[in-house]
């Protein structure tokens, strides 16, 4: 059995996928599985990953081919394959640095009294080996829950790694129909329940921000997933305790996310609140808009 389990979703990624792969050859230590899932790909990734499979690779590759559902289903299909106690998420047009798993291993290790307290490490992703994504902290590790990462300025994507029974205990929300639900969902849930996360500063995880990749798909994705954005933002205003406006201003993302505020009136009976609390965000997303300028 492996340590780490390193899962990649991918969806019409063969182009690009290489990238991921090479950098999993080239690690220091090998104590790690990948599972790549693709999502319904119509190009050729089928074909170039099971020959990566019939390659001399110090590693186990486990390729699954399912209907397009989405980034969230593919997790929960490989939280439950997975064979590493350790679970590691790595998108399919990013890449790791060489010594990511060993320093992972090493980090989680670090872990030794009240380990049922813990849901896993977090480490650093960043736009190059020496350009970190975000804020960070001070010192060499800190321990908090994906809540509290504003308190220790932990801002910007960063590489959670989360013990795999948490994961298995913390499944994604599935909606017919939908294919996106953020994982900020279930990172927070696990937090809600006092799981704390130890944070590091190296980067391990090496970002590339596609143009065809979820992060600058924006509200596109949410306009076709009403119901996992409605109940993340819901979640979101009571772990974050949030006063009224700036619950305002979430009731107004949501209303402009899927409606573009044009049906405030649905958008209210989706949240459960009263229009006039959308239309006050409105009005506040402009005086922002304003200051800005």
């Amino acid at each position: 059995m492996s340590k780490v389990t390193v899962f990649t979703p991918t969806y019409n990624r063969g182009y690009i996928l290489n990238k991921c792969y090479e950098s999993l050859r080239k690690q220091t230590n090998t104590d790690f599985e990948w599972i790549v899932i693709d999502d319904g790909s119509t190009d050729n990734t089928e074909e170039i990953v099971k020959k990566w499979i019939c390659e001399d690779n110090k590693f186990n590759i486990r390729y699954f081919k399912t209907e397009n559902g989405g980034k969230h289903r593919a997790i929960n299909k490989a939280v439950d394959l997975a064979q590493g106690y350790l679970f590691f998420i790595v998108d399919s047009d990013d890449y790791l640095t060489e010594d990511a798993i060993e320093k992972v291993i090493k980090a989680e290790q670090t872990i030794s009294n009240n380990k049922e307290k813990y849901a896993g490490i977090a480490m650093a992703r960043g736009y190059s080996s020496t350009k970190m994504i975000g804020t960070t902290f001070n010192g060499n590790y800190l321990d908090a829950t994906s809540i509290e990462r504003k308190k220790f300025n932990i801002n910007g994507d960063k590489a959670e790694i989360f013990y795999t029974e948490i994961l298995r205990k913390n499944k994604f929300p599935e909606f017919k129909g939908e294919n996106f639900v953020t994982e900020a969902l279930v990172w927070n849930r696990i937090a809600r329940q006092g799981y704390k996360l130890r944070w590091f500063q190296d980067i391990i995880y090496i970002c590339q921000y596609r143009d065809d990749g979820l992060t600058k798909k924006g509200s596109s994705i949410y306009k076709n997933s009403p119901s996992g954005l409605c109940l993340y933002i819901r979640e979101y205003i009571n772990d974050f305790n949030l006063n009224f406006l700036r619950k305002c201003l979430q009731y107004e993302f949501y209303s402009r996310a899927i409606y573009d505020n044009k049906n405030i009136n649905k958008a209210a009976q989706d949240l459960n609140v009263k229009k006039m609390y959308i239309q006050i965000g409105i009005l506040l997303r402009k005086i922002v808009n304003l200051i800005k300028k």
